[in-house]
């Protein structure tokens, strides 16, 4: 029987086989977490095992759970730790680490070079990972699409979304794309140059999440993985203590 990942955030729910010790053909529900519910039972796969990350909330999650435990003989949660394939997490108190910035490390240790993996979703995480596996901790700040969010629900007439990236804009759409993009942007560029005064080479960027692309064109070298978080899941799924 096949087993299979899944990745339950805070607006998309994605799946997909567990092959090996990185993901398969990845599946998305677009509507978001909010519809994840109502979708019929038979839109999910079944099989032998289950593996589950979840930063959803509670009762999303729970719910979730109740249908996967009904298709799989065994469905087990990730929860981070303190060490796990090599990557050794900085958090004095691992639990306090999301677990989806846990995965994606794993994914990204395989490369076994010093690498900045941003993630782009509801909030933009930054974090530092050496050749040797080590985290160096990170950042968390509003995402861009957080950020115009923030504020058109303050400000009613700065719209929510729209507008084009300039260096130097001149129509408000296009500022606060400029401005929100601009910030994430510059939060990244300075993670990098600290990061390279620490350790003495300048990491390779990973960037992931559903806000990612649009942030890709503004990041010179960067690489785009979408399925960041799934790979890290396979990984912890292959190197989890048995029993």
């Amino acid at each position: 029987m096949s087993d299979w990942l899944f990745d339950l955030g805070n607006s998309r729910f994605k799946f997909a086989p567990l092959q090996g010790d990185r993901a398969g053909d990845v599946q998305a529900w677009a509507h978001g977490a909010e519809g994840m519910a109502g979708q019929p039972p038979h839109s999910l796969p079944s099989g032998g095992t289950a593996f589950v990350a979840s930063v959803a909330a509670p009762s999303l999650t729970s719910a979730m759970l109740d249908q996967l435990q009904r298709r799989f003989e065994h469905v087990h949660v990730v929860r981070t730790s303190a060490q796990c394939a090599g990557v050794r997490i900085a958090y004095a108190k691992p639990e306090k680490f999301g677990v989806d910035r846990f995965l994606a490390l794993l994914a990204a240790a395989k490369a076994q070079r010093p690498v900045l993996v941003v993630g782009v979703g509801t909030a933009l995480t930054i974090d530092l990972l050496d050749a040797n596996g080590q985290h160096h901790g990170g950042r968390i700040s509003a995402s861009p699409t957080t950020m115009r969010e923030a504020l058109h629900a303050r400000a009613v007439q700065l719209p929510a979304s729209g507008g084009d990236y300039s260096e130097f804009a001149n129509d408000t759409s296009d500022a606060l794309a400029s401005g929100c993009d601009g910030a994430a942007v510059a939060l990244v560029e300075r993670s990098a140059r600290q990061a390279q005064a620490l350790l003495g080479v300048m990491p390779s960027l990973l960037v992931h999440g559903g806000g990612a692309p649009a942030l890709m064109p503004l990041l010179d070298g960067a690489d785009y993985h979408p399925s960041l978080v799934l790979d890290g899941l396979a990984r912890w799924a292959v190197h989890q203590p048995a029993g």
